[in-house]
């Protein structure tokens, strides 16, 4: 194609790339959803030149999917439409470290695990896990959250200001240093969760916090979903600073014990994590206790090595891997909604009499302390019926949240799998979503057939 020979005047030419490996790489996500390569795979090293990329795309309009580490779940990186698969690895510095402020700035390809490193040695850490080591900008791009969102907050939450590039190719920053401000639109919320439609992030500014004195983490079992559930509630409305609150059921604490050689009771299992100093941790962990007991709790366990802590958090946070592995044949599907607090039991328990009635061999894990849950199953891209079963599980999920005012998603996105539920879960401000996108990317350059369906 003559336009990529124009890119390599822009850039250079190891910057600009059709080597057919890395194309297969770029045009597929960690999702069951179908592939679909790009023309050219560009790998821009500053701000100026994802600037000249895009304008030069907008003029000639061909499509630019930004690209990160490819970990998203729902389709957001594959380029149905062809064209140029932004990948930004290369702009992966941590940028300022302004500790004072519990302040730093990175560049878009930044991964979790590399921030923390380098802010570990400042005493402190970034908030956000959501288990996979994705990068900051693509984790910014779909509102990122995971374990510690119960206390910490979602990815919104953590970003103070944001650089962007437009579809034209303007260069605009969405917010400052200031802790607050009253001053003109929210321009961090609408580009955080916009999965590259609207602009490319280039330049993260983000809040982190305090390492804890003193870290602890339990797991507690139960008889039933509700009984985990009003436990929860209960923490919260006792105002205990619970860091993170998951729920694993008994089916996902099966498939742990049967691939991890452990020997957990085969329950519905609350895994909690509490962070604060060493005389108040004491005060909430004996509270907590008496809390769950009253709630029904089997038996509660605590770690506070660092070692058996970390383990703990592996198991939850591997336990959609430990589904791949037990089917390398088939790809990972997982449902992502959430729901009020109060409608979870209600909706775990809609959710497994569904997954029983299709006869699917299927997990279900969740952020209960924001009533966000995900059902992991895996589907044989061979077999039309299994994949129509798998389908058909994620839109009687997706419907039932809905109709408990819920939401189609909480942290993975929109991406093409959540696009049809746009127009149900928003109505009419759909529309105004849309008005949005058509105002900043007038030639729907940027990552289209995302979050749109039209």
């Amino acid at each position: 194609m003559i336009y990529i020979d124009q890119l390599q005047l822009l850039l250079s030419n190891e910057q600009v790339t059709t080597n057919a490996v890395l194309l297969e790489q770029h045009g597929k996500d960690e999702s069951y959803h179908e592939p679909h390569l790009p023309d050219v795979v560009v790998f821009p090293k500053t701000s100026e030149e994802i600037s000249k990329v895009l304008a030069f795309a907008n003029e000639n309009r061909i499509p630019v999917v930004p690209f990160g580490l490819g970990t998203s779940l729902e389709g957001h990186i594959i380029p149905y439409n062809g064209g140029i698969s932004l990948d930004l690895s290369l702009m992966s510095a941590v940028l300022e470290v302004r500790s004072d402020d519990f302040l730093v700035k990175v560049q878009p390809g930044v991964t979790r695990s590399q921030l923390n490193k380098e802010l570990k040695k400042h005493g402190l850490f970034f908030s956000v896990d959501p288990g996979a080591d994705a990068t900051l900008g693509g984790m910014a791009a779909t509102n990122a959250s995971g374990t510690t969102s119960v206390r910490y907050g979602i990815m919104r939450d953590q970003v103070r200001d944001l650089e962007v590039v437009l579809a034209n190719g303007d260069i605009i920053h969405t917010g400052g240093l200031a802790a607050k401000s009253s001053s003109g639109y929210h321009l961090n919320g609408l580009l955080i969760g916009s999965e590259g439609t609207l602009g490319v992030i280039t330049e993260l500014t983000l809040r982190v916090y305090g390492i804890p004195e003193k870290v602890v983490a339990g797991r507690a079992t139960f008889t039933t979903v509700q009984q985990a559930v009003d436990s929860v509630v209960a923490l919260k409305q006792a105002g205990i600073p619970m860091a993170r609150i998951e729920l694993v059921d008994k089916r996902s604490i099966e498939r742990v014990n049967a691939t991890s050689g452990t020997t957990f009771a085969e329950t519905p299992t609350l895994f909690l994590e509490f962070h604060g100093n060493e005389a108040g941790l004491a005060s909430d962990v004996a509270f907590a206790t008496e809390l769950l007991d009253d709630n029904g709790c089997l038996d509660i366990q605590f770690e506070q090595d660092e070692r058996n802590r970390n383990q703990l958090w592996e198991l939850r946070h591997n336990l959609a891997y430990t589904y791949i592995h037990s089917a390398p044949k088939k790809r990972l599907m997982t449902t992502d909604v959430v729901v009020p607090i109060n409608s979870l039991p209600e909706a775990i328990e809609n959710s497994r009499a569904k997954i029983e009635s299709l006869q699917i061999d299927a997990g279900i894990v969740g952020h209960v302390g924001d009533g966000n849950y995900h059902i992991i199953l895996m589907v044989d891209m061979n077999d039309s019926a299994d994949i129509a079963r798998a389908k058909q599980l994620n839109e009687h999920v997706v419907e039932f949240a809905l109709s408990l005012g819920g939401t189609c998603t909480g942290e993975h996105g929109v991406g093409v799998g959540k696009a049809k539920y746009q127009q149900q879960e928003h109505g009419l401000a759909y529309n105004w979503m849309k008005q949005i996108k058509k105002l900043l990317d007038p030639n729907n350059i940027l990552n289209p057939g995302k979050i749109f369906i039209d």
